[in-house]
C-alpha cells in the first residue's frame, strides 16, 4: 500500500500544508468539516474524504490543522479506536498544557504524538523564512522529516510535547505587543493627519534597529546582573513612559497599551530597584505566578 498523508482541517494554513505535500508528489487525503474547501486540492490530485473515518484509513501520518484545542478533540475523539498505531502531528495552535494533554490522550489510545507550532503565515509555507517548531515523539519527527521540511525549517525541541507551543507563544507575545505599540503610535500621529502608511515607513526601520537591544537585555537577565554599565535605568524608563502617557492623553489616545508597562516599572522602583537596569522587569514578570 502506498503511504498516504492525511490532512484534517483545510483552513488557509491547512490548505497550504496539503498543497505543499501534493506539489512534492506525496499521495494525500484531505478532509474538512466544510467539504467545498477541499475541492481545489482534489483538483490537484488529493483524495477528498467526506468523513474523518474515511480520511484516516491510510497508513501515513495524520496532520491536524484545526481552529483550536477543542476542535482537535471534536475531530479525533469519535475515531479514537481507529487511530491506534498511527502518527499524529498536531499543527493546531495550542498552549503548552493543551499539547501535553493531547500527548497523554495519544498515549492512552496507542497514538504517537508530535506537536508543532507554525511560525509563519500561510503564504510563507514552503518558502524561505517559514519555521515550524516541534516537540514530542522524536521518532515521529525523524520518520517524517522529509515531509516536515517541505513546509519550512524544522526545529525540534525535545520530547516534552509542550515545548514547541511554549516557544511559539513566548514569541507571539512579542509580536502582538509590537503590533499594539505600532497601532498606538499610529493613533497618536493620526490625530495630526499623518497616515498610518507614512508612519509605518518610519517605524519599521526604527523597530528593526531596536531589536539589536534584545541581546543585551537577554545577557543581563541570564546573568541576573541589572547593575552593569550601559543599562538604561528603571528611573529613566519610568520618566520616558510617563512622558509617553502624557503625550498620548494630550492627543486623546487611550493608554491601555502603555499603562501595564508603566505600572510594572513603577512597582520595581517602589521596591527599591530604580537605579538598576530596565531589564529587571523580567523579575517582576517571572514572579507573577
Amino acid at each position: 500500500m502506498t503511504t498516504r498523508t492525511t490532512f484534517l482541517g483545510l483552513g488557509a494554513m491547512g490548505s497550504e500544508l496539503a498543497a505543499a505535500a501534493l506539489d512534492a508528489g506525496r499521495p494525500s487525503v484531505v478532509w474538512n468539516r466544510t467539504p467545498d474547501r477541499a475541492a481545489a486540492l482534489g483538483e490537484r490530485g488529493a483524495i477528498v474524504a467526506r468523513t474523518v473515518d474515511r480520511a484516516i484509513t491510510g497508513d501515513g501520518p495524520i496532520i491536524l490543522c484545526l481552529l483550536d484545542h477543542q476542535s482537535v478533540h471534536a475531530v479525533i475523539d469519535p475515531v479514537a479506536t481507529s487511530l491506534a498505531g498511527r502518527i499524529m502531528i498536531n499543527l493546531t495552535t495550542t498552549t503548552p498544557g493543551q499539547a501535553r494533554e493531547l500527548a497523554a490522550w495519544a498515549t492512552e489510545h496507542g497514538v504517537t504524538y508530535l506537536n508543532g507550532a507554525i511560525m509563519a503565515v500561510p503564504e510563507m509555507i514552503g518558502r524561505p523564512g517559514a519555521v515550524i517548531f516541534y516537540s514530542g515523539a522524536e521518532s515521529a519527527f525523524e520518520e517524517n522529516r522529509k515531509l516536515l521540511d517541505l513546509w519550512g525549517q524544522s526545529d525540534y525541541f525535545g520530547t516534552d510535547p509542550g515545548m514547541a507551543s511554549l516557544r511559539d507563544m513566548a514569541m507571539l507575545v512579542g509580536m502582538y505587543t509590537m503590533f499594539a505599540g505600532f497601532l498606538h503610535g499610529a493613533a497618536m500621529v493620526g490625530v495630526e493627519g499623518v497616515s498610518a502608511t507614512e508612519f509605518a515607513r518610519r517605524q519599521t526601520p526604527f523597530l528593526a534597529a531596536m531589536t539589536g537591544q534584545l541581546a543585551g537585555l537577554a545577557a543581563a537577565v541570564d546573568a541576573e546582573d541589572y547593575a552593569g554599565a550601559g543599562q538604561q535605568s528603571l528611573e529613566f524608563t519610568e520618566a520616558a513612559l510617563a512622558s509617553l502617557v502624557t503625550a498620548s492623553l494630550e492627543a486623546g489616545v487611550q493608554v491601555d497599551v502603555l499603562r501595564p508597562v508603566h505600572d510594572i516599572v513603577r512597582r520595581q522602583i517602589a521596591a527599591g530597584h530604580g537605579r538598576q537596569g530596565t531589564a529587571r522587569i523580567f523579575e517582576e514578570l517571572r514572579n507573577a505566578r
